[in-house]
């Protein structure tokens, strides 16, 4: 081996290399700091909801079947989008655009995904959960995506489709939908918007480059925008205590919730006073420590919720009666779920 191949050999990536560069494109793909997210307010909700006990294999499955979804419900945003991404700085370099993957395949993989994920969902948790993850999908690629170039109001479609996933947690832990699933939501809806608009407030100019309406695009001044951020943010300091309210958290949660709402709000409106680059940064950033903190309140103070609770959706999974060892043998098991004391954690 002469002096130019040792040089070449050390340059040309391996194996390991080349497999490694692949799943950081399929991760780029499936926008994976969102999927991740996605799995920690979907834990959430299954945390927070009324169960007998911690049933790691429905948990399991649940994360599983909702990553596949998040990831495809993603990849076909790209997908759709890929083009105008193109025109993005901030956008340019991801895999569709950057033609590291080709177009067709990033569709069909996207799909096989969101079916995967649906099926785990279905069998192997209930199907309330998978019918929201199936919605979720839907409504981000069919709804959100396409009125990106339409409406201003395409970020409070993206906020609604950003809220269910709690739900799908909470559906998989109780089969059902009760007050707290709600509210739960409203906090990740209401949390959206400041958070987005701040966002993209400092990309305005990128996003008219890439032909989306964006309220801040078309508001120059920030005006509007200013003060639709301290409306939502001042709306999410009730809507997150309103949790404890719901028995769904304790009251120290709710103690935490106010000061960290207070202090978004804030920030909102230090960006209202002096709409700038720098103020919605700082917004943007509070609104990114603020949700992590909040979610970890809820799980330290997890409150005793009634399972009567009003404003409750069964999931549509028959029951049909089953043996467990050491249950009692008249007690209903759900198709699809192991019994609910087996392999469990009493929390």
């Amino acid at each position: 081996m002469d002096a130019y191949e040792v040089r070449l050999s050390l340059i040309a990536p391996g194996p390991t290399m080349l497999a490694m560069q692949r799943v950081k494109i399929y991760l780029e793909l499936g926008k994976a700091r969102l999927t991740a997210l996605v799995l920690l307010t979907t834990l959430v909700g299954y945390v927070l909801a009324p169960r007998e006990g911690l049933n790691w294999s429905i948990l399991l499955a649940t994360l599983v079947g909702t990553a596949l979804c998040a990831w495809a419900a993603n990849a076909l945003n790209q997908w759709a989008e890929w083009q105008r991404d193109a025109r993005m700085h901030r956008t340019q370099n991801r895999p569709l655009p950057a033609r590291q993957l080709n177009v067709d395949h990033a569709f069909k993989i996207a799909l096989i995904a969101a079916v995967v994920g649906s099926i785990i969902l279905m069998w192997q948790v209930n199907l309330l959960a998978a019918m929201l993850a199936v919605l979720t999908i839907l409504l981000y690629v069919l709804v959100y995506t396409p009125m990106k170039v339409r409406s201003t109001l395409n970020t409070l479609v993206g906020a609604v489709v950003g809220a269910i996933p709690p739900m799908i947690g909470w559906a998989a832990a109780s089969g059902s939908l009760e007050a707290g699933a709600w509210v739960l939501a409203g906090v990740l809806l209401v949390w959206q918007i400041p958070h987005f608009l701040s966002l993209a407030w400092m990309y305005r100019e990128d996003y008219v480059r890439g032909g989306f309406r964006m309220l801040p695009s078309i508001d120059p001044t920030g005006t509007l925008t200013g003060r639709v951020i301290v409306l939502w943010s001042l709306a999410l300091v009730p809507m997150a205590a309103g949790l404890s309210f719901v028995g769904a958290t304790g009251w120290w949660y709710a103690a935490g919730s106010l000061a960290l709402g207070g202090w978004l709000l804030v920030r909102a409106v230090g960006l209202r006073r002096e709409v700038n680059r720098l103020a919605a940064r700082r917004v943007f950033l509070a609104s990114v420590i603020y949700l992590p903190l909040l979610l970890g309140l809820m799980m330290i103070d997890r409150g005793s919720v009634d399972v009567s609770a009003t404003t409750r959706v069964e999931s549509p999974v028959p029951v049909v009666p089953a043996m467990h060892l050491g249950d009692n043998p008249t007690e209903p098991a759900v198709l699809g779920r192991t019994s609910s004391t087996a392999g469990t954690d009493p929390t």
